[in-house]
């Protein structure tokens, strides 16, 4: 008799890591369940069954999670109801009867984290621990990608981030190790990954490696946070984006990403990209 595993839930692919893992798992011919808000919006992938589902604990999302054992939950937007989210997701998995959730959080994930938005992650691994699921946690550092975003129209990286380091990480390496997970994901539950770069870089050697990869001229200026506040303040968004903004910045001149982790290639045997071979392939 041939045993056909249960599909693997994959959420977010309409965006960035989601699409990615999406793709991976179906190059290697993996068959899952893509939950898309807006179904349509789902890559056509074969092996791939679309379902609409969003992050709410509604009729429609655990219909969609019902028989799937592993699910890959790329958290939300960022938004102020971030958190409520992830937790009516978590409660229609437990209705649904999934087994495992595969959670992208943030590396120093704390409920007194300097980046705001790590806060939100703690306390979403928090809730699943709590659920009863068993759990892997991908605690992500920044993305390499976004570092040439960080640029100013006049060429400069602006922010209060000191001497600090951080540890960015290429999103094609946060896929790909998700992927080897979810492929054999009981060798990896209730556990918790730190997926960073191969090496932790100064805001200034961000702005050198842009330059060296024919990104620039880029330079790097260290802001106060009063002038960081200030020079964001004309973008007119609402005072907790305001505080992940500037906090981007101070948690990195605090220290807690520098972390240089062996997790992405004691997982997948390849160690994870430079920023300059992201930038420069």
């Amino acid at each position: 008799m041939i045993i056909v595993p249960p599909p693997i839930a994959v959420t977010g692919s309409t965006g960035n890591l989601g699409g990615r893992v999406a793709a991976l798992l179906a190059e290697a011919g993996v068959k899952q369940r893509l939950l898309a808000r807006t179904p349509r919006n789902a890559p056509p992938l074969v092996g791939a069954t679309v379902l609409q589902a969003a992050y709410e604990n509604t009729t429609a999302t655990r219909t969609a999670l019902l028989g799937a054992e592993t699910v890959f939950l790329v958290s939300a937007s960022e938004s102020r109801d971030r958190l409520d989210q992830h937790c009516d997701f978590v409660d229609a998995a437990v209705a649904a009867g999934v087994r495992h959730l595969v959670y992208v959080s943030f590396v120093g994930a704390a409920q007194d984290a300097v980046f705001t938005l790590a806060r939100d992650h703690y306390a979403t691994e928090e809730y699943i621990r709590a659920s009863g699921l068993y759990y892997t946690f991908l605690r992500d550092s920044f993305y390499a990608d976004f570092m040439p975003g960080l640029v100013g129209a006049d060429g400069i990286i602006r922010g209060p981030a000191g001497d600090g380091k951080v540890a960015v990480v290429a999103r094609e390496d946060i896929a790909r190790t998700a992927v080897d997970i979810l492929r054999a994901p009981d060798a990896h539950l209730d556990m918790t990954y730190e997926l960073t770069g191969p090496e932790a870089l100064s805001l200034t050697e961000i702005a050198q490696v842009l330059n060296r990869v024919g990104l620039g001229p880029v330079s790097s200026v260290n802001e106060t946070i009063e002038q960081a506040y200030a020079s964001r303040a004309s973008f007119g968004v609402p005072q907790w984006q305001l505080d992940a903004w500037v906090s981007t910045y101070t948690a990195i001149a605090s220290g807690a990403l520098e972390n240089v982790s062996g997790d992405i290639e004691a997982i997948t045997g390849v160690p994870p990209m430079t920023l300059a071979q992201l930038l420069g392939s």
